[in-house]
């Protein structure tokens, strides 16, 4: 895979956030900050992935906002949880 090179500002606190994080990991910089792009991409992902299955529920079974509750209760419920 080809890497390109950013810029890429940072506040002072934050940056030293990092470069703490990175020493205390044995890593580089540019590495622990590869690692937090990916990771909030996947974060951003399966939430979208899971409002896209809740408002595709609510729309094949007629749901209300009211009936939320209840559902996961029941759901939970089957589960043994």
């Amino acid at each position: 895979m080809k890497s390109s090179t950013v810029n890429i500002s940072f506040n002072s606190d934050l940056l030293h956030e990092i470069d703490r994080m990175a020493r205390d990991e044995s890593r580089a910089r540019s590495e622990l900050i590869r690692e937090a792009a990916r990771m909030y991409i996947a974060r951003k992902k399966k939430w979208e992935s899971i409002f896209a299955f809740s408002a595709n529920q609510v729309k094949t079974r007629s749901l209300t906002v009211s009936d939320i509750g209840p559902a996961i209760r029941q759901y939970r419920q089957n589960q043994g949880h």
